[in-house]
């Protein structure tokens, strides 16, 4: 898998800052943006976390270019809403000379399990080649491949949509390989908007587990893995 952070707005915590001060100040917008020093947006962002005034996190946004996750992943991915994703096609995108494959790592640590994938994997890719040189569309023939099948997909979101996704994609009870993506993104993200994403992860980093009886129990690791993320 390989994430990188494409794009974002410039200087993502002074636009957000600007944007919670010019709420509550009656100073006109040129003004503001001479007055704001680094002091400034560390004290309205950490008000605006407290007040839960989030909505002026959307105006900083991130693009994230993914490769090497599923198929299972990205269906997981394109739940969240608001966001927008371009994702490589089955359609016009033929996979008859490369096919790739995600191996859980649960399979790939059973030797058995293993053969049982690959032998199944190089079946499908065989079967999909055979249509595809018998004049068939790759439109058509990618109705055989499986979720495991490699795909690759650009990300845009807003640094509140975002801290959604962390909150639940980070979590221990999300499936592995989405988890494994959101945490490569929250690095990239702590990176250009340190702190937005002080607190983020999951729902157990700034509050109680939102988990209840399906709590994961290990509620204090979990918090200084993510505080101590880089």
């Amino acid at each position: 898998m390989n994430i990188e952070l494409l794009h974002y707005t410039p200087e993502p915590e002074r636009t957000v800052a600007l944007a919670a001060r010019l709420c509550y100040s009656p100073t006109g917008l040129n003004e503001l943006k001479e007055k704001i020093g680094s002091g400034d947006i560390r004290q309205f962002i950490d008000k605006i976390m407290t007040l839960g005034h989030h909505s002026v996190l959307e105006h900083a946004s991130f693009t994230f270019g993914v490769e090497g996750i599923s198929r299972v992943t990205s269906h997981q991915l394109v739940r969240h809403r608001v966001a927008s994703y371009s994702q490589q096609s089955q359609r016009y995108v033929s996979h008859v000379e490369r096919f790739d494959a995600v191996l859980p790592p649960s399979i790939a640590a059973n030797e058995e399990a293993k053969r049982i994938f690959d032998f199944t994997v190089g079946v499908v890719h065989q079967a999909y080649k055979q249509l595809v040189e018998m004049g068939l569309q790759p439109e058509d023939a990618r109705y055989l491949l499986p979720n495991a099948t490699e795909t690759k997909i650009i990300i845009t979101m807003n640094a509140r949509e975002l801290l959604h996704f962390f909150r639940l994609r980070c979590c221990e009870r999300a499936q592995w390989e989405i988890r494994s993506m959101a945490v490569g993104m929250l690095k990239l993200a702590k990176q250009a908007a340190p702190t937005i994403f002080r607190d983020a992860g999951p729902g157990c980093v700034a509050g109680p587990c939102p988990e209840g009886e399906f709590c994961c129990g290990r509620t204090a690791q979990v918090r200084k893995q993510f505080r101590s993320l880089t």
